[in-house]
């Protein structure tokens, strides 16, 4: 069997006949049977019923019945999204299993498209917070250092795809759930417009800031994942009735024209920034210039204000669907949980109201600063995933209120697109990225511009050490 780094390489190696979906799911099966005690990927695995699906997808290609773009490709399901086989239980001892059923609406048209789908993937307790070693679930690891945190809240998304265990993943986004882990695990990930993928079948966080979106190695990968996911349905009222685009016709590779703003945010971080970003900083912008883009100095309007305001909205709209069970069963949720949801007691109802004001605001002046540029470019995160050791300051600085080093809260907040990109490794070893904003509803555009820079650069394709050493697939 071919080595196949994304899910791209995958579906056009089962379209030529060079794979079978059997092949690619017994490969997925043994990195996670070697790999998933140490990495904790996976909440519960469907391991039988996604062999039975990958010999029904061989067959039904032989006939030369195609479902769809992602026929025969392995797929995760981050554990606060619903599917048939197992109940979600948002990685937590609170949520009824009894809550809802079936499969969510994305993940019923992933299966249309003719995904595979091999378990439910970690996450942090309810998509919010850090992990909690005294409770019973698996502690998300990072593939390319162990003693590393992944990124939450969509952790087993962001380690289960770069260490192979499956080729795509639906994550989640309210603060950075699907950007952090995917910069922090070498991967690639989109969080889309709100209201452009439905949101039904998803246990909430922020009901006015919740996304689902793709995460995989590549930007080419999200865009034939997006292809599938997105558009209206009538079960999500906050989903937006609009055209699709066509994702992957959008990958030209060339960006010449494109005005391109950049603001490395420097100026909220200090002395915590990675030694090795403004390097890997400076190549990619020579990557994207290679590629015709034109390069603007840009200050993202009421950063600050902005990044706050996603805070407080979070953590309102959390504590009024977590307020009765917190007052009940506080020693049963994770203790960042309680600590960051419990934290949205503090905020008043006039707090609410001058953070939607301010939300307003702010995508007023984005609006007037895209008047000039057609993307905007900034880091991701200001540092790499944290050691374990490090990851009390972490909650703390999360429960205070304080974005620091993590540079996403701004985009939920806007509700613009935005997409998560490796530039390279730091000194350690570990993974740094830059995300890519646009405008409402302009996924292509900055799929554009990811995979441009991927065609320039071999980062995503980079596999962790985790996985230097061959995983052996059984006969």
């Amino acid at each position: 069997m071919p080595t196949l780094t994304t899910l791209t390489d995958a579906a056009t190696a089962l379209a030529d006949g060079s794979v079978s979906s059997s092949e690619l799911v017994e490969q997925a099966i043994a990195v996670a049977d070697a790999h998933d005690e140490a990495t904790g990927m996976f909440l519960s695995r469907f391991t039988d019923q996604a062999r039975r699906a990958a010999r029904h997808a061989d067959h039904e290609r032989a006939a030369g019945r195609i479902a769809g773009p992602l026929h025969g490709i392995p797929i995760g399901i981050k554990d606060i999204i619903t599917t048939s086989e197992a109940p979600s239980t948002a990685q937590s001892l609170i949520l009824d299993a009894a809550w809802g059923h079936g499969d969510a609406v994305v993940v019923q048209r992933l299966r249309a498209a003719g995904a595979i789908i091999m378990g439910k993937l970690t996450t942090m307790e309810f998509a919010i917070g850090a992990p909690d070693f005294d409770k019973p679930f698996p502690i998300p690891r990072n593939p390319w250092n162990t003693d590393h945190w992944t990124g939450g809240s969509s952790s087993g998304s962001g380690n289960a795809v770069s260490a192979g265990a499956v080729l795509g993943a639906l994550g989640t986004d309210t603060g950075g759930s699907i950007r952090i882990p995917a910069a922090f695990c070498g991967i690639t990930g989109l969080m889309p417009t709100f209201g452009r993928v439905p949101k039904s079948g998803c246990v909430p966080l922020g009901y006015s800031l919740d996304h689902i979106g793709p995460m995989a190695r590549s930007a080419r990968d999200c865009a034939l994942m997006l292809d599938t996911l997105a558009g209206h349905h009538p079960s999500d009222p906050t989903a937006i009735d609009i055209p699709v685009d066509d994702y992957c016709a959008a990958l030209s590779g060339d960006l010449t024209g494109l005005q391109i703003g950049v603001d490395r945010l420097e100026r909220f971080v200090g002395d915590t920034e990675d030694e090795s970003l403004p390097a890997l900083w400076i190549a990619a912008l020579d990557d994207l210039r290679s590629r015709g883009a034109e390069i603007v100095d840009v200050e993202l309007p009421y950063y600050e204000e902005m990044s706050i305001a996603d805070m407080v909205i979070m953590l309102s709209e959390a504590l009024a669907y977590h307020r009765d069970d917190l007052s009940t069963r506080w020693e049963d949720y994770f203790t960042a949980t309680r600590i960051t949801v419990g934290s949205g007691v503090f905020y008043s109802a006039a707090d609410y109201v001058q953070a939607q004001r301010c939300r307003r605001a702010g995508r007023r002046a984005l609006a007037t600063l895209h008047e000039d540029v057609d993307v905007i470019i900034t880091p991701t995160t200001s540092v790499a995933a944290p050691n374990y050791s490090e990851m009390g300051s972490f909650v703390e600085r999360l429960s205070a209120g304080s974005t620091g080093p993590m540079h996403t809260g701004y985009w939920d907040t806007t509700g613009n697109p935005a997409l998560s990109v490796p530039i390279g490794c730091n000194a350690a070893g570990l993974p740094l990225a830059m995300q890519i904003a646009g405008r409402p509803f302009e996924e292509a555009t900055i799929l554009r511009v990811g995979d441009a820079y991927q065609q320039a650069t071999a980062w995503h394709r980079d596999v962790p050490a985790l996985l230097d050493s061959p995983t052996e697939v059984p006969a």
